[in-house]
């Protein structure tokens, strides 16, 4: 790859970026991540009941600050924890005993109302999801739930019904969206991970704005059980943690198909990928997104970010290349499925009037769509794959490489008092990268790619054709040992 523009290293390699507005909490330090939490564990070096304990008085600490989660099971965590002690100590070993870990909002845990970022009383869910259930059986401990935008259709985190959640890099800025209190928590070390879940870039957006690694499994991979099919088709669960080795255990854990599963591929082991060397690949390196009304292009500070990791894979060895995927018409696949999507779950709610107006507004669109314009959305999907999958089984290509965002995080309040359109207008100018890969149903990962000079994280995604979440997890494991992005931490204290 030629060097187009002068860029600026910053993180790993380069300066430490300034880190303004940062929220300092009192309370204990940052969680160790995944594999370390289980290793210590395993090794007798620390107790479940110490790291859910932690956890809690983490979270707890910088509930007013951050204001990561929506709901906290600190009672039954506890229980649950002194449990997996005795388990330990009696030598059953499960890869995740006695861990600490949240799930997103969207998720049912049994005893805890499923409230998706929505106003009102809900009923608590009667049983875990299959997620979560693989979760427990896997022997984590779910601390709590994390906020999420309404029904998860926005790039921030805000709402009415629990407030605002903050950036720990700088909180006067978003974390993302829609999984933006899983990656809050994350990134700030209250939790070695979290469960997010991807229906446009919902995973991929907040990793890249809190500097995380986030993986969007391929459709069906982790299984949306009690829905067959979320949003359309659009929406996978995936992980979110600080490093490469994390995501994948817990991708890991929770991969799998509920019976009444519509999407079943078959199993990969993530954990095995990352120890894995690529091979020497051919990466396309798209700047340009896909068709939108708002003319989206990246911002200066997010193209020398993407440059700056894009000439780090070329001294990887690998071939990088500028290319355009042939996106052609796809947003027309996209709106009814995401607005059908929006009103499927819309419905569930107990009192429509306490929704966001611009939730009512997707409503009545998706009702509009619904029926036969979404069954002909979801017909072009097979054609989709042969126009955009051409990169890949036609050009030689075997990643695609663009950047995750094309802004870095906005500030809190930016979308405030703006109606359906121009929230939609504004959520394409930030974000026009991500949701095709939702349509396709294909895997993705975005990596940090470094920060803004005024210390913002901004990230960039592997994205590959069907099923290659072993080749995008192996390159992005290659990339954490050259760049050390784990080494940055917000300074949430």
């Amino acid at each position: 790859m030629s060097s187009a523009e002068p860029t600026e290293q910053t993180g790993p390699r380069g300066r430490t970026p300034a880190r303004p507005q940062a929220a300092r909490p009192a309370g204990p330090g940052p969680l160790p991540g995944l594999a370390q939490s289980a290793h210590r564990l395993a090794a007798g070096e620390t107790t479940s009941t110490a790291l859910v304990s932690d956890a809690l008085a983490r979270i707890e600490a910088t509930q007013s600050s951050l204001n990561a989660f929506r709901h906290l099971r600190a009672e039954a965590a506890l229980a649950e924890a002194a449990d997996a002690d005795r388990r330990l100590a009696a030598g059953e070993r499960l890869p995740l005993l006695g861990v600490p870990v949240a799930v997103k909002d969207d998720t049912d845990v049994a005893g805890l109302p499923t409230h998706f970022g929505c106003c009102g009383e809900l009923p608590a869910a009667v049983g875990d999801s299959e997620a979560v259930r693989r979760l427990r059986a896997a022997g984590a401990v779910v601390v709590g739930k994390t906020n999420s935008c309404e029904l998860g259709q926005w790039p921030f985190t805000e709402g009415p019904a629990f407030g605002v959640t903050r950036n720990p890099w700088n909180t006067d800025h978003t974390p993302g969206g829609s999984s933006g209190g899983s990656a809050a928590a994350v990134a700030a070390g209250l939790v070695p991970a979290a469960l997010g879940s991807d229906g446009a870039g919902s995973v991929r957006i907040p990793a890249a704005w809190t500097h995380l690694v986030g993986i969007k499994p391929q459709r069906g991979r982790v299984s949306v059980h009690p829905y067959s099919d979320a949003f359309q088709g659009l929406t996978v669960n995936g992980p979110l943690a600080r490093t490469v080795g994390d995501a994948a255990l817990l991708l890991d854990a929770v991969a799998g198909a509920h019976p009444e599963d519509r999407h079943r591929p078959p199993a990969v082991r993530a954990v095995r990928a990352a120890r894995r060397d690529p091979g020497r690949l051919r990466i396309a390196l798209a700047w340009r997104p896909p068709l939108t009304l708002s003319g989206a292009a990246p911002d200066p500070e997010v193209r020398r970010a993407v440059t700056a990791l894009a000439e780090a894979l070329a001294r990887l060895g690998h071939h990088v290349e500028e290319a355009r995927p042939r996106y052609g018409l796809i947003g027309l696949a996209f709106v009814p499925r995401a607005t059908a999507g929006i009103a499927e779950f819309a419905a569930r709610h107990p009192d429509p009037s306490l929704l966001d107006p611009r939730t009512r507004s997707a409503l009545r669109t998706g009702t509009r769509l619904g029926g036969r314009v979404v069954r002909a959305a979801r017909a072009r999907e097979v054609r989709q794959h042969r126009r955009i999958g051409h990169l890949f089984d036609g050009r030689g290509f075997d990643v695609l490489l663009t950047p995750t965002t094309a802004a870095p995080p906005p500030r809190i309040g930016a979308f405030d008092r703006l109606g359906a359109w121009r929230t939609d207008v504004a959520m394409a100018a930030a974000c026009p990268y991500a949701w095709p890969w939702n349509v396709l149903g294909w895997p993705g990962v975005n990596v940090p790619a470094g920060f803004t000079r005024s210390g913002l994280p901004v990230g960039a995604q592997l994205l590959g054709p069907s099923r290659s979440e072993e080749r995008l997890i192996a390159l992005a494991a290659q990339l954490e040992d050259d760049r050390r992005w784990f080494d940055h931490r917000p300074p949430v204290r």
